[in-house]
């Protein structure tokens, strides 16, 4: 079989190409895919050329980690059937190039157990599930507290902010260095670091991946605040010691989602516990990928950007 597929050849270098799959196994799905989104995080490092080394990087690669499709073949032991309509955070299954993240194709090959199921009614908004599950990844499990400054209102940030609020607890502040981006919040408020005069927060998130602003975030916690770091850094973390050392301020990383977040994320949602309403901007023909990467890597307008391969050959 082959497929339409967003190809990055090298940094920069970025087109539409038809790519032969490999051969499905006994067990595999054949997954036909409606929507898939653009990150503008590792997605947008791997098309500058700044991604440092990475597990399974090289070019030419398939990219995209947030797609949508239809079950088209299934075998009676995947526990799915065709016409079912799944969440696929990409897939390995191209001749000649590396399926990193692999998602952004007209069809892919999978495992069972890489997908998820979801409601079908979600349309383009199932490709936003990742990164729900990476903002749930961040707040939930033990020892964790929720973010009472989130520092970026992305999506990343506005999941972070809907999702404490979801939970019952206080809504935090966003901070927004773009006056294009403060808009759409639900619930929270949202103002430039210059306009909070507040040094007492207990959990910072910062989903900015700027390393330059952590010594402010130092200084803007109590004593024995918590800073998180959950955006994608690819710098050297670094700040001064001496004010960290005085407030005891501590430091987490928070790692990719999991398959206990993607669920729980899917469940929040279909019970209309978390909206994913507003959060796409901006779609696209897949033929016009080109374009519609660089736009979402260049308008700080295009908060997610969406490929739509119903109709590519």
């Amino acid at each position: 079989m082959d497929t339409t597929a967003v190809l990055l050849k090298g940094p920069r270098d970025l087109d539409v190409d038809c790519l032969t799959l490999t051969a499905p196994g006994s067990d595999d799905l054949v997954v036909d895919i409606q929507h898939s989104g653009i990150s503008t995080g590792t997605e947008k490092l791997f098309w500058s050329g700044e991604m440092p080394p990475f597990p399974g990087m090289g070019y030419p690669l398939v990219p995209g980690y947030e797609a949508v499709g239809e079950v088209i073949e299934a075998a009676p032991t995947s526990g799915y059937r065709p016409g079912d309509h799944v969440f696929v955070p990409g897939a390995n299954c191209y001749d000649g190039a590396f399926g990193l993240f692999g998602g952004a194709a007209s069809r892919v090959v999978t495992a069972p157990d890489r997908v998820t199921r979801i409601d079908a009614g979600l349309g383009a908004q199932g490709a936003l599930l990742a990164l729900a599950a990476t903002a749930r990844h961040t707040m939930a499990g033990l020892n964790k507290c929720m973010p009472d400054l989130i520092v970026g209102h992305g999506v990343l940030g506005r999941l972070l902010a809907r999702l404490t609020i979801a939970a019952g607890a206080p809504a935090p502040t966003v901070w927004e260095i773009d006056p294009t981006r403060r808009d759409g919040a639900q619930g929270y408020t949202v103002m430039s670091p210059e306009e909070d005069a507040r040094r007492d927060y207990m959990s910072i998130y910062d989903v900015s991946g700027s390393v330059e602003v952590l010594n402010d975030l130092v200084g803007r916690i109590g004593k024995g605040g918590e800073i998180v770091l959950a955006g994608f850094y690819t710098t050297p973390i670094s700040f001064a010691f001496p004010p960290a050392f005085m407030k005891e301020a501590r430091f987490r990383v928070a790692a990719e989602w999991t398959r206990e977040d993607l669920a729980a994320t899917r469940a929040l949602v279909e019970s209309g516990t978390l909206s994913l309403e507003g959060l796409i901007t901006h779609t696209s023909p897949a033929s016009e990928a080109p374009a519609a990467y660089a736009q979402a890597f260049s308008d700080p307008a295009c908060l997610k950007m969406i490929l739509n391969w119903k109709d590519a050959a």
